[in-house]
């Protein structure tokens, strides 16, 4: 019995050692797998209609990224704010959005790091906080209606961590300030019948309330920021596309940049593009008063400013739309976008360290 055993035990060693060497060579051959595919056959991306997401539409409109991906289809969605696009983003049906900083933030921490990466910047500035004329101190905010876009968008935080700031309460009552959520075309209507006293708000929506219902400006969101800069709308991928397909989001990176050019080139042209997208996009358009307000509060360009996003993370803790601050290791890779400044003789642009995964 033990002689026939031996050969049968033999068998099995040999067998288990097969199996172990079959795992370790399957497991180093599928390791990287999102590792370069090459270009990708089709890219999904989403916007919104909107002048702070002017090198998106311009990018669009002029064929800049058409151009750049070559035989990669481009496929656009719009979209009206962040927490939408987010849903998108995570649930793959996105592969790269322009979208807000809040939202940008929140993307990655709903993934718990892991689904996207933040990888350029877009638009600084253009948000304020405009109201009623005779507004003229934050204590006159007492027992008034405020307006944001979203729960918990860019510009919500923004004025809920301005409130908390000035020792406002949120909420009902003569003693607190209600802060009320609306798609930014209701706002508009409800300012000029009364309604809402305000809004904290991005372009063009601030200026339509300036120019065209009388607001004025309370808190230009410039002046809480070093040097005037705050990232308004920034761009992000699916960290898979990204790995998989690193030529495509080049190849997206190169169009931005062309769109962002042609707007510091060609301000009025940039506009005037501008305006016919969004009207395509919605039906309406801008008077040129608005536009020319909303364009002078704004600027584009490639880098995300970094060193800026530890502080909007804690933002949103004071707003009380978050329990704590994101642990935002990891979250940029700007690989690629340096790649693209140093081959166009452009300098680089610092990731504050945030692009050091620690998890």
């Amino acid at each position: 019995m033990k002689r026939s055993l031996r050969p049968l035990a033999l068998v099995l060693i040999a067998a288990a050692a097969l199996t172990a060497c079959s795992r370790a060579d399957s497991g180093g051959s599928s390791a990287p797998a999102a590792a370069n595919q090459g270009a990708a056959a089709e890219l999904r991306l989403g916007y919104f209609p909107n002048i702070t997401h002017a090198p998106a539409l311009i990018g669009l409109d002029k064929g800049f990224f058409a151009k750049e991906l070559g035989s990669t289809k481009l496929v656009t969605q719009q979209f009206n704010a962040g927490p939408p696009e987010v849903s998108a983003l995570l649930g793959g049906s996105l592969d790269a959005a322009f979208i807000g900083s809040s939202p940008a933030i929140n993307a990655f921490d709903q993934s718990k790091g892991a689904t996207v990466r933040l990888i350029a910047g877009s638009t600084s500035g253009g948000a304020q906080l405009v109201v009623k004329p005779g507004i003229t101190t934050p204590e006159q905010l007492k027992g008034q209606t405020i307006a944001t876009p979203q729960l918990a968008n860019t510009q919500d935080v923004s004025l809920k961590k301005w409130l908390k700031g000035k020792n406002l309460a949120i909420g009902a009552g003569p003693d607190a300030v209600t802060v009320q959520n609306l798609a930014n075309p209701r706002t508009l209507d409800l300012f000029k019948s009364g309604q809402v006293a305000g809004g904290w708000l991005p372009e063009p929506w601030s200026s339509q309330l300036v120019v065209q219902a009388g607001a004025t400006v309370l808190v230009d969101e410039k002046t809480l920021w070093p040097n005037g800069q705050f990232p308004t709308t920034v761009l992000i991928v699916r960290t898979e596309f990204l790995e998989q397909h690193p030529d495509t989001v080049d190849a997206l990176l190169r169009g931005e940049q062309q769109a962002i050019d042609f707007a510091a080139s060609n301000p009025a042209d940039a506009k005037t593009v501008t305006n016919a997208a969004i009207k395509r996009l919605t039906g309406s358009t801008l008077n040129q008063a608005v536009l020319d307000r909303a364009f002078s509060e704004l600027s584009f360009g490639l880098d995300p400013l970094a060193s800026t996003f530890p502080q909007l993370a804690k933002d949103s803790v004071t707003a009380g739309v978050a329990p704590a601050a994101t642990d935002l290791n990891g979250f940029l890779d700007l690989t690629e976008l340096n790649k693209i400044l140093q081959a166009s003789g452009k300098p680089t642009v610092d990731a504050a360290g945030l692009d050091k995964a620690q998890r």
